[in-house]
């Protein structure tokens, strides 16, 4: 995307960073098709997968904020109240393995899942943090390293009229957007796809009725920047921005797209099963858009950070991730589409091991619980311990670099591959990590 600033005015952050304000030309008004467009200008044709590679598309949910280890996954039940919290441990269809009574569902198909016990990092920043796990390299808080979901948009890029790269809604947030394409650039950003359990959801600019409309406003803009477009030879995102259009025009014409996001198209039944919430619905857009051949697909479901009144929160929001989640399990299960896709559930870090004195727990990288299912994933399987009090690993450490090499090695996109800064400079993918070959078969 191509910024132009607009001088020396800045905005204040709620941690007291700042950024500059800037013109977002390539986005023409924040409109996301266009940034969707600039994803990828040199269309690859007959991509294959590195050889070992068994998920042809990922999904990944990501929990922004930081899920509760101890009040889901990894529960410490003889360790004292402020430790163990509120809830009961409750069987689940792997034997020997328990989870939280508020996740009645997902304990039933915890047979289809991996549970991996011991990610850890030494960060507890949630900016930092996410584009920590989101890239599996360490940076600022505004992102120095591009998010493994627009890695795999620069490899495979556009086969289809179909994005490579979607986020439903979108990325996360918390006081700006992270986990983005960073020096890859603006064509590698993901698709926003917004919220799938809106009323009468469509998405954004990818109707004729729309398009209409927004062509003409961003005509007028084009006509604008036409002299500075002139003036800046050789930039990327003005010097392709013909074909970006001639992409939007091929994904608003196309029955194919429309049929991908069309989640209303799904019966009554299906919907009710997933739940109809964001994150239900998101679930089961995620699951219609790599069956259509998209190959990676972010799905925000955030609001986890609960530093006070963290049960009466958690009994609002594990329902609805026990319904969502468990649905998306059996449902691709059921469809044998979980053959190749790899489904991963992660946060930023977990949550503090005593409960503070608001009710809460805090945040906490050194030690955090995530799931693995689908494309190859040993279906029962558990990896890692934490401590007695869920602090520390105690066994198989994690780290952020492990789980990104992993989900990466896994897509057949080479995790030590290299990749280009706009002034040339050649930069690994990730500069460290290994797969974790424990969870496969």
């Amino acid at each position: 995307m191509f910024d132009i600033s607009l001088g020396r005015t800045t905005s204040r952050r709620c941690d007291g960073a700042t950024r500059r304000d800037f013109l977002r030309v390539g986005g023409l008004g924040a409109l996301s098709l266009p940034t969707l467009l600039a994803l990828e200008s040199r269309a690859k044709a007959g991509v294959t997968k590195r050889p070992g590679a068994k998920a042809k598309s990922v999904i990944l949910v990501y929990l922004g904020g930081g899920l509760s280890h101890h009040d889901t996954f990894d529960m410490k039940p003889d360790s004292p109240v402020e430790i163990r919290g509120n809830y009961k441990p409750i069987a689940s269809s792997v034997p020997g393995l328990q989870v939280s009574e508020k996740l009645p569902m997902l304990a039933k198909v915890m047979d289809k899942l991996a549970l991996v016990r011991s990610c850890s990092h030494n960060n507890d920043h949630h900016e930092t943090a996410t584009n920590w796990v989101l890239s599996g390299r360490f940076g600022s808080p505004f992102g120095d390293y591009p998010a493994i979901g627009a890695v795999a948009a620069h490899d495979f890029g556009f086969t289809t009229t179909l994005p490579p790269y979607v986020a439903v809604p979108g990325n996360p947030s918390f006081t700006w957007e992270l986990g983005k394409s960073a020096f890859l650039g603006g064509r590698y950003e993901s698709f926003k796809a917004g919220d799938p359990n809106a009323a009468n959801y469509k998405v954004e600019n990818l109707t004729q009725t729309d398009a209409a409309a927004r062509v003409q406003r961003r005509g007028t803009l084009l006509s604008a920047v036409d002299g500075l477009a002139k003036s800046i030879e050789g930039n990327d995102q003005i010097a392709t921005y013909d074909e970006f259009q001639q992409r939007a025009a091929a994904m608003i014409l196309s029955s194919e797209t429309r049929q991908a996001f069309a989640v209303g198209s799904e019966s009554d039944k299906l919907r009710d099963r997933y739940g109809r919430t964001t994150f239900g619905q998101s679930a089961l857009l995620a699951r219609r858009l790599v069956e259509s051949g998209v190959r990676f697909v972010t799905v925000n479901f955030g609001g986890w950070d609960h530093h006070g009144k963290i049960f009466e929160n958690l009994d609002k929001k594990l329902p609805d991730f026990d319904r969502g989640l468990s649905a998306l399990a059996a449902d691709l299960g059921e469809r044998g589409s979980d053959k190749e896709t790899l489904v991963v559930v992660m946060g930023e870090f977990g949550r503090s091991p005593k409960v503070n004195k608001e009710a809460g727990r805090d945040h906490w990288g050194q030690a955090a619980s995530m799931l693995f299912f689908g494309a190859g994933v040993k279906p029962g399987f558990v990896l890692g311990k934490t401590d007695k009090v869920g602090g520390h690993p105690t066994q198989r450490p994690v780290a952020p670099a492990d789980v990104c090499f992993t989900i990466l090695d896994a897509l057949g996109v080479n995790p030590r591959k290299q990749v280009h800064t706009p002034d040339g400079r050649p930069i690994e993918v990730l500069d460290n990590g290994e797969a974790i070959h424990e969870l496969f078969s």
